[in-house]
């Protein structure tokens, strides 16, 4: 009997190997319940893409349910700040003619969640890239000029739904 308890304990320890749904909790302090997340930073000459993000970011939090967003800092008790670093388009496609058809797009943002009662920082990336390709529309003939603007803004949006999805993800879960 003596030999079977061991046994037994291995194979629950081993059953409880410590995966768990992502997603379904954190590991904030249990007094952050008010999150602020001021307007991000912009460092590239592409207008409003601070904004996307931004709000991304505020959605993300708000669909977790755990915790009141704001705006800005004030009487918040964490505050993620961002800033958008870079943003690339490069042609990743071509025909035979040597056009460009399909881009990657790259952005790099810079974001961190800090403690306010505590004041500290809890997480940060100082240097998060998110990719994503994309097809030009063609016509007999040559490249649709207005389709690569409407495909670079389709672009940046799914970039910054994946950005808010692994940010929230990484400072909720702490990775």
């Amino acid at each position: 009997m003596l030999r079977a308890v061991p046994a037994a304990l291995s194979s629950v320890a081993l059953t409880a190997c410590g995966y768990s749904l992502a997603g379904r909790g954190s590991f904030l302090p249990a007094y952050i319940r008010t999150v602020g997340i001021p307007l991000f930073l912009n460092r590239t000459p592409f207008v409003t893409v601070e904004q996307l993000f931004t709000e991304r970011v505020r959605v993300e939090f708000q669909s977790r349910g755990h915790y009141a967003v704001q705006p800005s800092e004030a009487g918040a008790d964490g505050v993620v700040r961002g800033e958008v670093t870079g943003i690339s388009a490069v042609p990743a496609g071509f025909t035979d003619a040597q056009l460009a058809t399909r881009y990657r797009f790259t952005v790099t943002v810079s974001v961190k969640f800090d403690d306010a009662t505590q004041k500290k920082t809890l997480w940060e990336n100082p240097s998060l890239a998110f990719s994503d390709e994309y097809e030009l529309q063609t016509r007999i003939g040559g490249v649709i000029d207005a389709g690569f603007l409407v495909q670079e803004r389709a672009a940046v949006e799914r970039l910054a739904n994946d950005f808010a999805r692994s940010v929230v993800s990484a400072i909720l879960e702490a990775f």
